[in-house]
């Protein structure tokens, strides 16, 4: 009969996060979360990033809850089952676990990363009333995974955010499921939410995502500032 502290399959004394495939992954999903946030695209605790460990059972490697992004090690990753709970004496997990596992459930994807930069925060309260906005004509666009022209308009749906995260998991997976082509989207007033079919292709869809959203917010406020100067011009 097998004792309680004998070796198991995955790692030393039964504890998956100790075997080399585990540490790869912790260490890229760390190594991403660092680098979002010297890039401003992430603060603080703010963020949670995920990759696949298995498909059956489904087991996400993710990030924490609570844990500096900015200063982020392998030791911030947990491993979390299909219901988004943290295996037995793990840390406890991202309360938005149970987002990711519908994302990776309704997308087939391998990885989930999720930023909460200023411009897609902006983005998604200007556009919030009307669900969602399009970019389009940007040569970038062709970084999102099928897209191989700038004439393109992808549509970023903006889904209302909730503190019941299982009630915005069923959110989330109606509006993906409405919209299959769709790379991301925003929770409204809070961050911005893309996957892939591994990491770097997720972590490629983040960089692609966050220029667009900066570009369009920058345009959006150039154009209103000039408007502005317009009306003082003449009067208005």
């Amino acid at each position: 009969m097998r004792s309680r502290n004998s070796q198991k399959p995955g790692g030393r004394n039964g504890d998956p996060r100790k075997s080399a495939a585990f540490v790869r992954l912790a260490d890229n999903l760390a190594d991403t979360a660092r680098g979002f946030y010297s890039r401003g695209w992430i603060f603080g605790t703010s963020g949670n990033f995920s990759s696949v460990v298995s498909r059956d059972p489904l087991r996400l490697a993710i990030t924490a809850s609570g844990l500096d992004k900015g200063r982020l090690t392998r030791d911030g990753i947990v491993i979390v089952d299909e219901n988004g709970t943290a295996l037995n004496s793990m840390p406890r997990a991202s309360a938005e676990a149970a987002l990711h596992v519908a994302i990776v459930r309704n997308r087939n994807a391998s990885a989930v990363l999720h930023t909460h930069s200023v411009w897609s925060t902006l983005l998604s309260e200007r556009h919030g009333d009307a669900g969602g906005f399009a970019i389009e004509g940007y040569e970038m666009l062709k970084g999102l995974n099928g897209i191989s022209t700038h004439d393109h308009a992808e549509w970023v749906p903006i889904i209302e955010n909730s503190q019941d995260c299982d009630a915005l998991a069923k959110s989330i997976d109606a509006v993906l499921t409405e919209l299959p082509n769709t790379h991301a989207f925003l929770l409204r007033r809070h961050g911005l939410y893309t996957w892939g079919k591994d990491l770097e292709e997720a972590r490629r869809h983040i960089e692609i995502l966050e220029f667009l959203m900066e570009v369009t917010g920058r345009t959006a406020a150039a154009a209103a500032s000039a408007v502005a100067h317009s009306n003082v011009a003449f009067g208005d």
